[in-house]
C-alpha cells in the first residue's frame, strides 16, 4: 500500500537505487501496489503493478457483489475488457466510491506484462469481515471461467495460498497486540463493517471474529490433507493444465506483446485481443454471465483452451454457454 507512505518520490528513489545497485546479472522483480493507479513507476524501474481493478471487475462478475469500493465496478465486463487491453480500468476516471473523485491515470501505452492480476491475495479476503475465498462466493462454474481468464492472459498470474486446490478455510483477519492495542483492533474492525448492508444490526457485527483471539489465527491455517479429497484434486489438475498451456503457448511469445482491442456486446459478450511478441494473435470470447447470450463473433485461429464444448470456427449466430471462456492463438500470416 505504497500509496499510503508519505512523500511519492521515495518510490521512484528507491527503485533507482536497487536497479544501480544490484550485481550484474541478477534478475530482481520489483512489485508495488499502489491504490491510485499512477502508471509513471511502471514507466520507469518497477516490473510490474497488482492490478486491483481487474479483480474488483472479475469479482462483481463472479459474485455479484457491489457493496463498498465495488460499486465502482458496476458496468463490470467493460471495466474487466479495458484491463485486459490497456492495463488499468480507472484512468483518471471519476469514483463513485470516492465521492466522484478522478483515479488513475492513462496506462494504455504499457505492456500486459506490466499488471499482476488475480481472483484473490490476502487483502480482498483478509479484509472481508469474514475471511472467505472466493470459492466461497461464486458458483464453480463462474469460479472455473475466472481462473481460466486469469491463468491464459498476458498479464502476470498471481495465486493466493490454497486458491490452486479451492481451499475453503477462510483468512481471517489476525493480529498479535498487546491488550489496549487490541481492543481498539477488534472494535475498529466491527465498527468499519457498520456501512455494509449484512452487519448494520449490532448483533451481526458481534459475529465478526476477533482479530487477536488464537482461534482466528488456527481457523486461517490451510488444511493440506483436503487434497486428498477429488473435488479439490480436480481443482489442482485444472490449475496446473492451464499453468502447462501457460508455460507452452503464452509465456514464449510475452516479450514484447501489447493490447490489440476490446469489444464488449449488448448483450455482454467480452472480445479481447493481443498482439503477441512472435507476431501471432491471441483471442479471448468470454461470456461471464449464468445465461447464455447470443454471439455474432467468428474465432480466429487454434483454440488453445475453451470450457464451452459447443465453441468452434463455425460460431457465427450461435449462443455463447454461460461463464464459457475461450483462448485461441492466430498465425501471424493470419
Amino acid at each position: 500500500a505504497v500509496h499510503a507512505i508519505g512523500d511519492p518520490d521515495w518510490l521512484d528513489e528507491m527503485a533507482a537505487e536497487v536497479r544501480s545497485t544490484i550485481e550484474p546479472g541478477r534478475h530482481v522483480h520489483l512489485v508495488l501496489e499502489h491504490e491510485d493507479n499512477q502508471a509513471s513507476h511502471l514507466r520507469g524501474d518497477f516490473t510490474a503493478q497488482w492490478n486491483d481493478d481487474a479483480h474488483h471487475a472479475l469479482h462483481v462478475l463472479l459474485t455479484g457483489e457491489r457493496e463498498g469500493y465495488y460499486r465502482d465496478y458496476a458496468d463490470a465486463t467493460r471495466h474487466l475488457a479495458r484491463c485486459l487491453k490497456e492495463g488499468f480500468a480507472y484512468q483518471g476516471d471519476p469514483s463513485v466510491h470516492r465521492d466522484g473523485r478522478s483515479r488513475g491515470t492513462p496506462s494504455a501505452d504499457l505492456g500486459p506484462t506490466k499488471f499482476v492480476v488475480f481472483l484473490q491475495n490476502h487483502d480482498q479476503i483478509g479484509n472481508r469481515a469474514l475471511g472467505e475465498r472466493i470459492g466461497q462466493l461464486a458458483s464453480p462454474e463462474a469460479l472455473r471461467a475466472g481462473v481460466a481468464v486469469i491463468l491464459l492472459s498476458p498479464h502476470v498470474p498471481m495465486l493466493f495460498m490454497g486458491e490452486e486446490w479451492n481451499a475453503q478455510q477462510p483468512f481471517l483477519f489476525f493480529c498479535d497486540f498487546e491488550a489496549a492495542l487490541a481492543a481498539l483492533v477488534r472494535e475498529g474492525r466491527r465498527g468499519e463493517f457498520s456501512r455494509f448492508e449484512r452487519f448494520r444490526d449490532e448483533t451481526a457485527r458481534l459475529l465478526i471474529p476477533d482479530p487477536s483471539a488464537l482461534d482466528t489465527f488456527e481457523r486461517s491455517r490451510l488444511d493440506w490433507d483436503a487434497l486428498a479429497d477429488p473435488a479439490h484434486r480436480q481443482w489442482l489438475e485444472l490449475y496446473r493444465r492451464l499453468l502447462k498451456l501457460r508455460a507452452e503457448e503464452i509465456a514464449p511469445r510475452l516479450a514484447g506483446a501489447s493490447g490489440l482491442a476490446y469489444s464488449v456486446s449488448e448483450a455482454g459478450e467480452l472480445c479481447a485481443s493481443w498482439q503477441m511478441g512472435d507476431g501471432t494473435r491471441l483471442h479471448l470470447y468470454a461470456n461471464l454471465q449464468a445465461r447464455p447470450i447470443a454471439s455474432s463473433r467468428r474465432s480466429a485461429g487454434r483454440i488453445l483452451f475453451t470450457t464451452d464444448a459447443q465453441f468452434g470456427a463455425a460460431l457465427t449466430g450461435s449462443d455463447l454457454a454461460p461463464w464459457s471462456v475461450t483462448w485461441a492463438l492466430e498465425d501471424a500470416d493470419g
